[in-house]
C-alpha cells in the first residue's frame, strides 16, 4: 500500500473512531470490549438490523484498537424477494466504516413450515462453514438483553429444564467445532443498538417477520412489553437469570465428573460406552451426561429434546430395553453396559 492510500485509511480509521468521542457511545464501547475479551481474529455475523450493524462498527473499532483482523458476513436467506437486493445495500452501507463484507448465500429448496428454525439452523451452518475455511475460532452474533429475556420466556413456555433456561450465554461452543460463539451484546438493551446504527450509518433495515405474530417470539416478546407495563423489572429478571447460571455450573461441574469416571470413548470405532454407574447418580446428573453425549456424538449443535431424553432414560431402565435412534445416534445394550454410537457409521 503506498503512503496515499496509508493516508486515506488513516484518515477513514480516525473518523470511525471518532463516534467513541460521544459519552453514550463510549459507554456502548466499553461494555461491549469487556465481554468480548479476545485478541485472535474474528467473525461478524451482519444482517442489516440496528443490532448487528451496531456489532459491526463496535467490532469495527475493536479491531483497529487491537490490531486484529476481522472478517463481515452477510447470511442471504433468500426468503423473501428483496432479501437478495437488501444484503447487497447492507454491503455497501458497512463500506462506509471501512467493511469489507462477504455474503454468504443459502441456495436451494426453503422450507414451508418451521421456517425461523429451519434458517437459524441454516444460517449457523453457512457462519460456521467460513469460519472453518478461513481459521477464525471466534464468532460474534448481535444478540442483546432483550433476547436474553424472550428467550428465557419461551424457554420457560416449553416446559425448559434449568439449562434450557440458561442456555442462552455470553459463550459458547458451535457443536464440536474449534468455533466459540461469542455474544458480546448481552449487557445492552436494544434501543442503544438502534442509537448506535442510527449515529453511524444513519440506517438499518427493518425486518417484516419482527412484527409477524405467526412466529412465538414475537408473540413473546410482545408479552415482555405487555409485563413491564404491569410492573415487571427487567434488572430483577436478569439477576434472577444470574442466579439460574450459578446453580446451573453447579450441576455441570457434576456432569463432567460423571462423564469423566463412568464413560469410555473408544475412538476409532466412534463409541462411548456407559457404565452401570454412570446411571448410579440423580435423574438430572443422568439426564444432562447423555444429551451431552449424545449432541456430541451425533453432531448437533441443538441438543435432543428433554422429552425425548426422559423418555429414553425410562426405556433404558426397563430390563426388555435393546436399542433406540436418537438424535443421529445409536444407544444400545451389551450386557451391563449401554452403547451410544453415530447413527450414520452404522458400527453396532
Amino acid at each position: 500500500m503506498n503512503l496515499k492510500n496509508l493516508s486515506v485509511q488513516s484518515k477513514d480509521h480516525k473518523k470511525v473512531l471518532s463516534y467513541l468521542n460521544t459519552k453514550k457511545i463510549s459507554v456502548i464501547y466499553n461494555e461491549f470490549s469487556s465481554l468480548l475479551k479476545v485478541k485472535e481474529d474474528l467473525a461478524v455475523a451482519v444482517s442489516g438490523g440496528p443490532d448487528s450493524l451496531a456489532l459491526a462498527y463496535l467490532t469495527k473499532c475493536y479491531s483497529l484498537k487491537n490490531n486484529i483482523k476481522v472478517q463481515y458476513y452477510i447470511v442471504n436467506h433468500k426468503l423473501r424477494k428483496e432479501a437478495s437486493l437488501e444484503a447487497e445495500t447492507v454491503k455497501k452501507v458497512l463500506r462506509k466504516i471501512d467493511i469489507q463484507c462477504t455474503i454468504l448465500n443459502w441456495n436451494g429448496k426453503k422450507p414451508s413450515k418451521n421456517i425461523q428454525a429451519t434458517a437459524r439452523d441454516k444460517r449457523y451452518s453457512l457462519l460456521a462453514n467460513e469460519c472453518k475455511k478461513n481459521n477464525i475460532k471466534y464468532l460474534l452474533l448481535g444478540h442483546h438483553s432483550n433476547d436474553l429475556f424472550e428467550n428465557f420466556l419461551i424457554r420457560m413456555v416449553r416446559g425448559s429444564g434449568l439449562n434450557g433456561l440458561v442456555s442462552f450465554s455470553e459463550n459458547t461452543k458451535y457443536g464440536d467445532q474449534d468455533l466459540n460463539i461469542i455474544r458480546p451484546l448481552l449487557n445492552l438493551e436494544k434501543k442503544d443498538l438502534i442509537h448506535v446504527s442510527n449515529k453511524v450509518f444513519s440506517f438499518f433495515i427493518k425486518d417484516p417477520s419482527n412484527i409477524n405474530l405467526d412466529y412465538k417470539r414475537i408473540r413473546i416478546r410482545n408479552l415482555l412489553h405487555s409485563l413491564e407495563k404491569e410492573g415487571l423489572d427487567i434488572k430483577k429478571l436478569k439477576l434472577t437469570i444470574n442466579n439460574l447460571k450459578d446453580s446451573n455450573k453447579s450441576i455441570k461441574f457434576y456432569v463432567d465428573k460423571n462423564i469423566k469416571k463412568n464413560v469410555v470413548y473408544l475412538k476409532k470405532k466412534n463409541i462411548y460406552i456407559l457404565s452401570y454407574n454412570f446411571f448410579d447418580q440423580s435423574h438430572e446428573i443422568i439426564f444432562r451426561s447423555l444429551t451431552k453425549l449424545i449432541q456430541k456424538l451425533g453432531k448437533k449443535y441443538y441438543p435432543v429434546r428433554g422429552k425425548s431424553i426422559n423418555e429414553l432414560i425410562k426405556r433404558i431402565n426397563r430390563k426388555s430395553f435393546t436399542k433406540v435412534t436418537l438424535g443421529g445416534c445409536f444407544v444400545e445394550r451389551v450386557n451391563e453396559t449401554i452403547l451410544i454410537s453415530q447413527e450414520s457409521s452404522n458400527k453396532v
